[in-house]
């Protein structure tokens, strides 16, 4: 047993000096050790017209692209009509990374309804992309305490409820930013959605924000940023190619994010490319950094 042990000691070791060796970024380090692989998915805002035009090929070039899943942004001809959509996923060999929804699905008997439709789609994170109360010096205490009652209810479910950074959730009430006070205000089994682009546009280290909240962060979005200070540089809106140290972040996901999934969310479409080749090209130089 004890030379079993001394064994396994050694491989670790091994394992981290082959990646030194190897000129790995320091944080991906540990990322190698962990040999944890995060699943990519597409968040569908992404290719929103594509999606508005013809649903069922939409999915079809995204799951054909290699994504391992979608992040949904509005149901099409699906909407309400969970287990037809199931059905095409299962078709498609996609899985739902979660879905962005308005906060009203928390309220009444509206929660009990996106449960059902999501439970059934397989889907688990309940995702808020934006709400005005969040950044309302009053209406935000009471919108975090919506978000902890869906989260009592979502949690024996094995769901959860989160919210979505933009760059205004950075705004300040007094000394912190909104975005903390709703992180303080909300129980640890509130997901805080990092937009690790956002982020960064707001000048603010995704990296750094993954510490603060760790375990929180377990759907994270990868979104292709230039900052204004690369901006005429050669940076491109592309992973890979844009301002954001992606390797960083993806070491920062594994070791303090508690992260589940990876979603791309493709908001600017560099050289005249479509919303699909840019998604494409994105998800090609994420694959690179992994």
């Amino acid at each position: 047993m004890k030379n079993a042990s001394l064994s396994r000691r050694e491989f670790v070791r091994g394992v981290a000096v082959a990646a030194a060796a190897l000129g790995l970024h320091p944080s991906l380090r540990g990322a190698a050790r962990s040999r944890r692989k995060l699943p990519i998915a597409l968040q569908l805002y992404s290719v929103r017209q594509d999606c508005a035009r013809d649903f069922d090929a939409a999915l079809v070039q995204v799951a054909n692209m290699g994504f391992e899943g979608v992040e949904f942004a509005g149901y099409h001809k699906y909407d309400g009509k969970a287990k037809e959509l199931r059905k095409k996923l299962d078709e498609l060999n996609l899985k739902v990374a979660a879905t962005h929804i308005g906060t009203a699905n928390f309220r009444g008997d509206a929660l009990q309804r996106a449960i059902e439709f999501h439970q059934i789609i397989g889907c688990k994170f309940l995702i808020v992309p934006g709400d005005r109360d969040f950044t309302h010096p009053e209406n935000s205490k009471a919108l975090a305490e919506t978000f902890n009652r869906t989260a009592e209810v979502l949690k024996p479910l094995g769901m959860a409820c989160g919210y979505h950074n933009h760059t205004t959730e950075f705004k300040k009430d007094g000394d912190k930013t909104y975005w903390d006070l709703f992180a303080e205000r909300t129980r640890q089994d509130v997901i805080l959605q990092q937009d690790c682009g956002w982020t960064a546009a707001a000048g603010l280290d995704p990296v750094a924000m993954m510490k603060r909240y760790p375990g929180r962060m377990k759907s994270t979005h990868f979104k292709p940023t230039v900052v204004d200070a690369d901006k005429g540089k050669g940076k491109k809106a592309f992973l890979g190619q844009d301002s954001v140290d992606w390797a960083a972040v993806l070491a920062a996901c594994l070791e303090y994010g508690g992260t589940e999934w990876i979603t791309i969310e493709q908001e600017a479409y560099p050289d005249g490319k479509s919303p699909m080749e840019c998604s494409a090209l994105s998800l090609a130089g994420l694959k690179k950094i992994l």
